[in-house]
């Protein structure tokens, strides 16, 4: 009875067993779908795990125990073998398969007959490039912008070498036409101030438009400025403007004059548009001449007008030779401005006072306009060379030409009262510059005694100091006192 009681519970207990090994195998599979090294993990677990042995005293039922355990060490270490197994498998898939789609006839289907490395018998095929005829559009109208470019460039270029031409022809025409004139007069003709005495170098060209030519060696004079201004016929917008406005080349001529050979007064004969333009922009006729008059009163022209200093000047210019001239030649005079207080157009300071008056010379300046309105010919210069001939004889009649002595003092207390007027519109200016030297020196001054190192020289140096801004204070006070 008893033997069979103890058989029954032994076969419970190794059912027991049974199913809790089923449920740690079950339990164990479950945690390592998750994570890969829990093999590991048990195996390490179970080496480290002491042995527990059985002792000879132990009945039978603690010996099934231990075959249980060593089964179930036995079990982990063929998983974990079966587990590198596996990880050399993924390896061997990284390493070795994975080019292995190259190898796949299906990816690429047709390769291995087109491929001349493979030895396919297929010969490769020619590509054969068609010949298409390039395309010439006969449309033009699609290229008018560049055909219009192009024609206005070929325009301007051609209107810029044959006004330029011309220019040229022009000038030469009327050096040549007064050549002779000008060296009976002038010991240096065309000098440039490098050419020698008696070289002549002739016109200098200062633009395409523009020659100028300057003759010294005269009595009378120091020399003579030439300047032809011709149109601007190498410039295809100027010649257009000028076919809508006419215009005209023009001479201008400036000779300026010893200080001994002229006396003093300022004189101007313009055409009207010309007077009104000199007497805004010249500062000695906005200076002395305020007034323009007629010039019917002298036998010219009415469209001529005078600007005179002093009545008498006037009458000492327009001689009998000069009104000839001037009836003869009415279009072609744009003006004669004869002046000891030339010094050129009015200068533009931008919100600056003049603090000296401007330089001055006695000056003769002419502007005579060139026949045609702008169809100048070079033959056309020629009958130009008496306006000239009037030049060289206003230089000889300006020495001769003398003012009364109520004239004279008449330009004299003129000219003093315009530097009394220029002292007293710059006396601000010149008064703020004087303070600020002044306060410079001042500044100086306090610098050097802050620099001294002895302080006994220092306090002497203030002392000195005090006692000068004392006695400059007193200087003030006396100046206000007599003042009043």
């Amino acid at each position: 009875m008893h033997t069979v009681m103890a058989d029954a519970r032994l076969k419970t207990l190794l059912v027991l067993l049974v199913l809790s090994l089923y449920v740690r195998a079950s339990k164990y599979q479950a945690e390592t779908e998750d994570n890969d090294f829990a093999d590991f993990e048990e195996f390490d677990d179970d080496f480290e795990r002491p042995y527990q042995g059985a002792s000879p005293a132990d009945g039978g039922g603690a010996a099934e125990p231990e075959r249980a355990a060593d089964a179930g060490r036995a079990a982990a270490a063929d998983r974990v073998q079966q587990h590198d197994g596996d990880d050399d498998d993924d390896a061997l898939v990284e390493t070795e398969d994975e080019f292995e789609h190259f190898q796949d006839e299906e990816e690429f289907e047709g390769f291995e007959s087109a491929s001349p490395s493979r030895g396919s018998s297929k010969e490769q095929p020619k590509i054969t490039i068609a010949n298409v005829p390039v395309h010439r559009s006969t449309n033009w109208d699609k290229f008018y912008v560049e055909m219009l470019m192009i024609a206005g460039i070929v325009v301007y270029f051609i209107n810029f070498v044959s006004g330029k031409t011309r220019n040229q022809k022009l000038a030469n025409a009327w050096l040549s036409a007064h050549k002779n004139l000008l060296e009976s007069n002038f010991s240096m003709v065309g000098d440039d101030g490098k050419a020698e005495p008696g070289s002549g170098a002739g016109l200098l060209k200062e633009s395409e438009n523009m020659y100028t030519l300057w003759c010294s060696g005269r009595v009378c004079c120091e020399g003579m400025l030439v300047q032809l201004k011709f149109l601007k016929r190498q410039d295809l917008v100027s010649v257009i403007s000028t076919m809508m406005k006419a215009a005209s080349d023009q001479v201008e001529i400036r000779v300026t004059m010893n200080a001994e050979e002229m006396d003093t007064f300022v004189f101007c004969l313009a055409n009207k548009k010309s007077a009104a333009r000199l007497a805004k922009e010249m500062t000695d006729i906005s200076t002395y001449c305020p007034e323009r008059k007629s010039a019917e009163r002298f036998g010219l022209p009415a469209h001529f007008s005078v600007l005179s200093e002093i009545h008498e000047a006037a009458a000492a210019v327009l001689d009998a030779r000069v009104v000839a001239v001037v009836n003869k030649y009415p279009e072609l005079v744009e003006y004669i401005h004869v002046s000891d207080q030339y010094s050129g157009p009015k200068q533009q300071l931008d919100d600056q006072a003049p603090v000296e008056l401007p330089k001055v010379k006695p000056t003769l300046a002419f502007c005579f306009n060139l026949p045609g309105r702008g169809r100048l010919q070079p033959a056309d210069v020629e009958t130009v060379r008496p306006l000239m001939q009037l030049v060289l004889y206003m230089v000889d009649r300006m020495k001769r030409c003398k003012l009364g002595r109520e004239g004279r003092l008449k330009a004299e207390k003129n000219r003093l009262r315009v530097q009394e007027i220029f002292l007293k519109q710059t006396h601000q200016s010149r008064a703020e510059k004087a303070q600020a030297k002044r306060e410079e020196k001042r500044r100086l001054e306090k610098e050097r005694i802050l620099e001294e190192e002895d302080p006994e020289k220092q306090r002497r140096l203030e002392e000195k100091n005090e006692k000068r801004e004392a006695k400059r204070r007193a200087q003030m006070r006396q100046m206000k006192v007599k003042a009043l």
